[in-house]
């Protein structure tokens, strides 16, 4: 049975998840300060922070603010990737570059057996969750539409104003999603069309990509709209 304004097509099905994540993600980014914006809620948050100021190792950004970067590794939600990549005939050298670690680290976790440990990973703040976002679909577009030839960390100049740093991340989504209206089932199908550097998207088909590419639009805009609650509880819940 067919419902009107209802599409059931592989990619619309994609494409109608993401505008209804994006309609909800733009009214809970509504009114962002920009101290809520770079509010850091517990010590040693990853976050946005001028370059003589970063906190992190492999901080990146092309002008005077960059965003905190770790020491690489593969936090313990992604050993089942890993698994899934080397099931499917990838080298162990080529998933250690894949994921920025060494061969041995790679071993170790395809050797584990039983449920993985949790993980210790930073606390991020609103900034560092937009501009994480903001640079992948800035990359995403290079590297799928575009001259596919500029590291996707260069490619936004960060800021740390959030009226501006909104502005700027919406109309950088506005362009991906108005390309993928263009893309035909050919190229869903199609391995590698995607290039994008960092992960293994020249090894999916475009329709994994763009799944992975939903997945991660809506978990962050989901940390953003706890991060946002809790702002607000700071100022409305008894000490």
């Amino acid at each position: 049975m067919e419902i009107e304004g209802v599409r059931t097509d592989r990619l619309g099905l994609l494409l109608d998840q993401f505008d209804r994540a994006r309609e909800m993600a733009e009214v809970r980014l509504t009114g962002l300060s920009d101290e809520e914006f770079l509010w850091e809620p517990v010590p040693d948050c990853w976050s946005l922070r001028r370059r003589n100021e970063a906190a992190t190792p492999r901080a990146f950004g092309p002008g005077e603010w960059v965003l905190d970067l770790g020491a690489p590794d593969i936090p313990a939600n992604e050993y089942a990737e890993v698994a899934r990549q080397a099931a499917g005939g990838m080298s162990v050298t080529k998933i250690a570059e894949d994921w920025s670690v060494s061969a041995e680290r790679v071993e170790q976790i395809l050797a584990h057996t039983g449920a993985p440990g949790p993980d210790r990973t930073p606390v991020t703040t609103i900034a560092w969750r937009l501009a994480h976002l903001h640079f992948e679909f800035a990359g995403a577009w290079e590297w799928t539409f575009g001259e596919r030839r500029q590291d996707p960390k260069l490619l936004v100049d960060f800021t740390p104003s959030a009226a501006l740093a909104v502005e700027r991340f919406w109309e950088e989504i506005d362009r991906w999603r108005a390309r993928l209206d263009t893309v035909t089932d050919e190229q869903l199908d199609t391995v590698g069309f995607s290039r994008y550097p960092y992960g293994s998207h020249s090894e999916e088909p475009f329709i994994s990509v763009l799944s992975g590419d939903n997945l991660e639009f809506i978990h962050h805009m989901a940390e953003i709209a706890l991060l946002r609650d809790l702002w607000q509880a700071r100022f409305t819940t008894p000490g």
